[in-house]
């Protein structure tokens, strides 16, 4: 399984994946899940993805080869004109690979391949944007009302970003948020699991802003860890008990 987060602000952009594979529980493996491309003073793009490691592999294999081609080729991650029409051919390519791996399976091959994708970037007079990719092609996009999308083990760290996002927080807080969010999933989840991957993408800038992966030993995770589990129990014993007698 896998947990990957993407999230609108004021100031841009914030991303967040895990790096855990598994087919059972004695075959675990790290793969990178989030990427990004740039061109810089003009373009910043990036991707997560969730689902069928072979499938999403190969969708990144493909816009990876479109970034090499030759300025003549199509290339929708370096010319597209607008995020929409990336997310519309990314959405193309996703469906057209998972067509394919179905066919070369048969019928077995149905609904074992799918891969969902987050595409997130700026294009130089634009603004920042935010997709999620179905494994059907078709795409939505964020809004005031759906500022961040959740794929993969979504369930487990839903109800932190929820309480806790804010359009004009901070890059800083909106990582903190983040950070508590994949504690959560973690401690609830063993198919997710460290290291983190973080990106943060600020408005205008067309450049990574911060990147950063967290480890098994990284400090701050590891306060945020201890610090949001001591807080828990303290609001816990905090609020009043409840009492069988019926005057209460």
């Amino acid at each position: 399984m896998t947990y990957c987060v993407g999230m609108v602000l004021d100031r841009g952009l914030v991303l967040m994946s895990d790096t855990r594979t598994n087919s059972g529980v004695d075959n675990i493996s790290t793969f990178r899940k989030l990427f990004h491309w740039s061109v810089p003073g003009e373009r910043m793009i990036a991707v997560l993805t969730a689902g069928n490691l072979a499938t999403s592999q190969a969708v990144i294999s493909q816009l990876e080869e479109r970034t090499k081609a030759p300025e003549d080729r199509d290339n929708c991650l370096l010319r597209g004109t607008t995020m929409f029409q990336v997310a519309t051919e990314i959405g193309r390519i996703v469906r057209g690979t998972i067509e394919e791996v179905q066919r070369s399976n048969g019928d077995t091959g149905k609904g074992r391949f799918t891969a969902t994708m987050i595409v997130a970037g700026q294009i130089k007079g634009m603004q920042p944007r935010l997709f999620m990719i179905y494994p059907e092609g078709n795409f939505i996009e964020a809004s005031w009302d759906t500022p961040f999308f959740q794929i993969g083990e979504t369930k487990y760290g839903r109800p932190i970003l929820i309480r806790g996002y804010d359009r004009g927080m901070s890059f800083e807080d909106a990582v903190k948020l983040l950070m508590v969010s994949f504690d959560s999933t973690l401690k609830a989840n063993l198919s997710v699991g460290l290291p983190l991957d973080l990106l943060v993408i600020a408005k205008d800038q067309f450049e990574v802003t911060h990147a950063h992966r967290v480890t098994e030993d990284d400090p701050y995770f590891d306060t945020i860890s201890s610090g949001w589990g001591n807080a828990l129990r303290s609001a816990f014993h905090s609020l009043p008990s409840y009492s069988f007698s019926d005057d209460a």
